[in-house]
């Protein structure tokens, strides 16, 4: 098996720090907006750009963190069963903008999922979608991210595999397989 680093420790923070800063210029002091980090890897990633938004607005977010696993289209098609993650939404998202947050955008499957999950916890004014890995090309679904931190070009055989140090990696770096 082959694999390319797309992002590396050192380009993944500066892709971090430009996403919080659109989130700032977009949302200012996020007084109507909250996070959703999707369950599992796109806790990692909300949770990160909460801090930074922390320390670079001196504003706290509201995040919480959604998992989409029964509302996925696939789910009973599958032949091990998917194991579900923890929901923690400590808000009510009605009428507030939501910025849905995910480490990879594939065929648009689990966004999908997410804003059927989502509906739960109210009726958002806006959802926009925010992604650190656009493969593009791949879409089932037409859906499209607001915010990317970097496209990448793969056909459907390659994966992305998005390593945090939260997980127990030694550093933070994305690869592109085959």
């Amino acid at each position: 098996m082959q694999k390319r680093q797309i992002l590396d420790s050192q380009q993944l923070e500066i892709t971090l720090s430009r996403l919080s800063q659109q989130l700032i210029e977009n949302h200012d002091t996020f007084q109507d907006s909250v996070m959703l980090g999707l369950q599992p890897r796109g806790v990692f990633l909300a949770e990160r750009l909460k801090q930074r938004i922390r320390q670079m607005n001196k504003t706290e977010v509201p995040l919480g963190y959604l998992d989409a696993t029964f509302y996925r289209d696939d789910f009973r098609r599958r032949e091990t069963p998917l194991k579900p993650n923890a929901t923690n939404v400590p808000f009510i998202i009605e009428d507030k903008n939501v910025i849905l947050i995910d480490d990879v955008l594939f065929t648009g499957r689990t966004v999908r999922a997410a804003l059927d999950a989502m509906t739960a916890f109210g009726r958002p004014r806006k959802v926009e979608l925010l992604i650190l890995i656009d493969r593009k090309y791949s879409r089932d679904l037409p859906i499209e991210p607001n915010y990317i931190g970097k496209p990448v070009d793969s056909i459907f055989s390659q994966r992305v595999l998005v390593q945090w140090k939260e997980q127990g990696n030694t550093e933070d770096s994305i690869w592109l397989m085959n």
